[in-house]
């Protein structure tokens, strides 16, 4: 207004014109940018633990490691055909737990039994011969380990899934199965090989064949038998892994028949969206500059606040 003449005479021809709402129209619009800025960027809080509870069984997965798994009598491997029988074991379980315990000569807990699939299927990945350094076919000691790993006093039926070529048999696998048969925990056992056998890689080098000490390759035979009287010991089946997918369909109709009850399950509540008290925020300051007229309320264009 200065660059078109006098202020104060500039004033006297436009008496409407208010001198403060542009300015204040202009602050509020800012805000509002603001605002709606921080509305972009998403802020969350208030996460927190929670008790869910949800119908489910509970698994415990005792997987062979022991370098007779990289035979490839089964293709790829037998430890890689686990792997895929297991995977999809998994992607068919919904809102029920599931361990994982690796044995060779000695048994270790892979993964403490939960209902995180996502690290379940992680941790079996990473899964290799090198992760036991003891060599063997502990599966009594395996079982027993996948005894004490289920959540106690839960009336969800529980069941151990021990996959493995049975062979070097070195403790009593069936009567520790017998007993978690007796603790109402049913040992399934899938017999991964063939028995016709197959040599065994070293560092995964086909060229490279294992040796006993007189210098002859080393065949690794599945033994069946033993697979099947563990089952019957522990009050499962006995399920023969082959090239085809019959496997997979028999756990999982297994599976399927366990009676499914309330599992408590800790999980983490995702966080809170906070968007809406800001959404509400610009809204009130469109609303104002909408309202906000550039011109004086004539109802109170004769009242000076800032004088």
């Amino acid at each position: 207004m200065a660059r078109y003449g006098d202020t104060q005479i500039l004033s006297t021809l436009m008496p409407d014109v208010s001198k403060y709402k542009p300015g204040l129209k202009f602050i509020i619009q800012q805000l509002a940018f603001i605002v709606l800025v921080f509305i972009i960027a998403r802020p969350q809080m208030g996460a927190k633990v929670e008790m869910v509870k949800k119908q489910g069984v509970e698994i415990v997965i005792a997987l062979d490691v022991s370098n007779s798994m990289l035979a490839k009598d089964i293709t790829p491997s037998r430890l890689d055909k686990a792997k895929q029988i297991l995977s999809k074991l998994i992607d068919e379980l919904d809102n029920d737990k599931v361990g994982l315990i690796v044995f060779a000569g000695d048994a270790y807990t892979q993964l403490p039994i939960t209902s995180d699939f996502i690290s379940a299927k992680m941790f079996l990945s990473s899964i290799s011969p090198e992760m036991v350094p003891t060599q063997g076919t502990a599966i009594g000691r395996a079982i027993s380990m996948a005894m004490n790993s289920f959540t106690p006093d839960q009336t969800a039926d529980k069941a151990i899934i021990v996959i493995t070529d049975a062979e070097n048999h070195e403790d009593d696998a069936v009567g520790v199965a017998a007993d978690a048969a007796k603790k109402g925990i049913a040992v399934d056992v899938i017999g991964i090989g063939t028995e016709q056998g197959a040599p065994i890689p070293v560092n995964g080098n086909d060229v490279n064949l294992q040796k006993d000490n007189q210098g002859n390759v080393v065949i690794t035979r599945l033994n069946p038998q033993l697979g099947r009287e563990i089952a019957k010991a522990g009050g499962g089946i006995y399920i023969s892994a082959d090239n085809t997918g019959n496997a997979l369909k028999a756990l999982i109709a297994e599976v399927k028949k366990m009676k499914k009850a309330d599992i408590e399950t800790k999980i983490y509540s995702e966080y809170d969206e906070q968007f809406q008290g800001l959404a509400w925020i610009v809204l009130v300051l469109l609303l104002l500059d909408i309202f906000i007229l550039d011109r004086k309320n004539k109802w109170m264009k004769n009242i000076d606040f800032f004088s």
